[in-house]
């Protein structure tokens, strides 16, 4: 499981059409799409209101963003250990080719240089299966010898081998029953050494009557040295020092700025997490985090998701810049205020419900630097921390980043989505009006209440769903926001303004898991990626149980499948069992309830209705998956060197960006 959950839209369907905010009216001329290549399309987010924050604030960001932007080569090299020597070798070509740029191979090696940009490394970001060249490995070679010498990589046979050996290292992360997936896993979590070795390093090591347990394994690399298992913790003077000095000095600088004495304290034992590595200094950090709910800016920074570790366990680098959007986070306050209404009246057995709901807090936020794990894709929406008895002792914090979400909307208007996948008119006009208000409350009560709800018993173990856990939780989580999505509370809170507009989320929830969300995957591959994983669990097997009364059905009509709805309470009320009986595993750690659930609808594909979903996207040229570029933050100084404004500017171009980045922060390959 990771510490912070990410929803990343699946379906691309064009949102409302009127947004909730008036973002896109002030702002006519600002150009959302910036590039286009592959199966990725790279937008820009706008940042409202960052003029009108105080000089403190925007230092405050400033140095945040610095600090942030510093550990995006970590990430890059979680994901393999040989993506920066990779990423470093294709820039020297990139930067230094003296052909035609208009030619084939260039324009291949183009291509996959941004492929790897965008995912952080040479597999993809979401599939995790390695990207396939289009240039020849001996144009390839012709140009790395053609480099300055002291740009010419001493281990080219080992480079080239991962890059077109499509049998060595082709899975960054594997998920496939039955198999080790350590060993089958391309990410640099693990080196030398198998899945039953780490299961038993770390059983060895917790103590199951630990009440306060710290995230076994987050902040390391394990490995196997001279056949003894090691722990190499990313810390000041350990793994990945260089960068993570760094990212402390421009903590430090941040932290001058903060705006109160509990903003520093967090800042400041994040500082000392850095240096110490450890992770009991991680727990006090994620306590003083949750408590500071009164500073408008804040921000994540470390080691959080736990998606690219095939076993849940270790955190990719990531961090996320924001400050709270004052007027959209009314709607979450209403929902962390009635927090304890909503776990007491959740469908799920007493049992597994929290007498008690702490410390949930909940806001609307606009993003302002993106990096590691959350860059170019990001989510939308964030909880933290993880740590179960974190949650039950001192609450969580959740956030929906709308401006992120209000760039894919403005993106998306006009590409023929709806036109041609949702069944009918009343369901398209439905949705254009009432999709993007509940695709964001979703993600509100996904974040906010799904992930802080329900408990533990006594002595299960918080990794007891081991591999599927991440899938579950996010199972979890859907299922919360989903039927609280569709209850009258919502309209007596004034959430929603009508009874129905909650079939507009249902309808797509369901088209997404069951058909649209497979154009992300290609012919004959298994679905492995844990939020698909997620919807299609929960849309598969709703499908089955209203097959009786016909609840869900696919429709032909002239000749394509459709989605249609014929009784949405029944529906409600199948997402309300399915919520129980997912609490229950996970609240009873029952791993092998779990696991069929997820091996039965979750991961096969049905290739006929796969066909005819791709062929039917080919014909939109809708790109299967999102990111973005961050605008760049200038210092204004007077005469005597002081700081008297940050600028903001958007102009950026995705290849200007990705070269700046690395030239002028990537202290792992200097």
């Amino acid at each position: 499981m990771s510490l912070i959950k990410k929803i990343i839209p699946g379906a691309l369907i064009a949102l409302s059409l009127t947004s909730c905010n008036n973002m896109a009216q002030e702002n006519n001329e600002f150009n959302y799409i910036v590039d286009r290549f592959a199966d990725i399309e790279v937008l820009r987010y706008k940042v409202p209101e960052f003029e009108n924050l105080s000089l403190q604030q925007k230092k405050l960001i400033y140095f945040l963003s610095e600090a942030a932007i510093l550990g995006r080569d970590i990430l890059t090299d979680q994901n393999c250990k040989y993506n920066l020597e990779i990423r470093t070798l294709l820039e020297d070509i990139y930067n230094n080719y003296n052909g035609d740029r208009e030619s084939a191979d260039f324009k291949a090696i183009e291509k996959y240089l941004k492929q790897v940009w965008f995912a952080n490394g040479v597999h993809h970001h979401y599939s995790c299966d390695k990207f396939t060249p289009e240039f020849s490995q001996e144009f390839f070679t012709a140009q790395v010898n053609a480099l300055p010498a002291d740009k010419q990589p001493a281990n080219l046979g080992i480079l080239s081998k991962v890059i077109f050996d499509p049998a060595f290292m082709s899975k960054r992360v594997n998920q496939a029953e039955g198999m080790d997936l350590i060993t089958t896993s391309a990410c640099n979590y693990y080196d030398s050494i198998t899945q039953a070795e780490v299961d038993a390093y770390y059983a060895a090591i917790k103590n199951p009557n630990d009440s306060t347990p710290i995230s076994y394994g987050l902040n390391s690399r394990l490995v196997k040295e001279n056949g003894k298992v090691v722990e190499q913790v990313y810390k000041v003077g350990g793994m990945y020092s260089d960068a993570i000095v760094r990212i402390v000095e421009n903590l430090t600088e941040a932290a001058k700025y903060a705006e109160n004495d509990a903003q520093c304290k967090v800042i400041e034992t994040l500082i000392a997490y850095y240096n110490s590595g450890d992770l009991r200094t991680f727990d006090e950090y994620s306590i003083l985090w949750v408590n500071d709910t009164t500073s408008q800016v804040d921000f994540i920074n470390g080691f959080i998701e736990s998606y690219g570790d095939p076993l849940g366990m270790k955190g990719a680098w990531e961090s996320i810049v924001n400050f709270k959007n004052e007027e959209a986070s009314r709607r979450t306050e209403v929902i962390s205020e009635n927090a304890q209404w909503f776990e007491d009246n959740a469908p799920t057995d007493p049992r597994f419900r929290k007498e008690e709901v702490k410390g949930v807090s909940a806001k609307v936020i606009t993003a302002a630097i993106l990096s590691g794990d959350a860059y170019p894709a990001t989510p939308i929406g964030i909880n933290l921390p993880n740590a179960n008895w974190i949650r039950a002792a001192h609450g969580s914090k959740s956030v929906t980043i709308e401006n992120i979400t209000q760039a894919y909307d403005e993106a998306s208007h006009g590409n023929g989505f709806n036109e041609e996948f949702v069944i009918d008119e009343s369901t398209r006009e439905l949705m254009n009006k009432y999709l993007f208000i509940t695709d964001n409350l979703h993600t509100d009560l996904h974040e906010c209440l799904g992930h802080g709800s329900g408990k533990l018993l006594p002595g299960v173990d918080p990794d007891a769903l081991k591999a599927h856990g991440s899938t579950l939780e996010e199972t979890r989580a859907d299922l919360f926001a989903l039927y609280y999505l569709a209850d009258p509370k919502l309209i007596e809170l004034g959430l929603l303004d009508n009874k129905d507009a909650y079939k507009a989320e249902y309808y797509k929830y369901m088209l997404n898991g069951m058909m649209t969300q497979l154009m992300r995957i290609e012919p004959g591959k298994d679905v492995e990626e844990s939020h698909m994983r997620n919807r299609k669990l929960i849309a598969e097997w709703a499908y089955e149980m209203g097959k009786q009364d016909n609840v869900v059905e696919l429709v032909e009509i002239d000749g394509e499948t459709f989605i249609k709805i014929n009784d949405y309470d029944k529906l409600r009320e199948i997402f309300g069992k399915q919520l129980a009986e997912i609490q229950r595993i996970k609240s009873e750690g029952d791993y092998e309830a779990g696991r069929a659930l997820v091996e039965k609808y979750a991961v096969k594909v049905d290739p006929q209705l796969h066909k005819e979903v791709l062929d039917r996207y080919a014909s939109l040229s809708i790109a299967p998956y999102r990111g973005f570029v961050n605008p760049t933050y200038t210092l204004v100084k007077n005469d005597n060197g002081e700081i008297t404004d940050v600028k903001i500017t958007y102009g950026e171009g995705y290849i200007d960006q990705m070269l700046r980045y690395s030239r002028d922060y990537s202290p792992l390959t200097k």
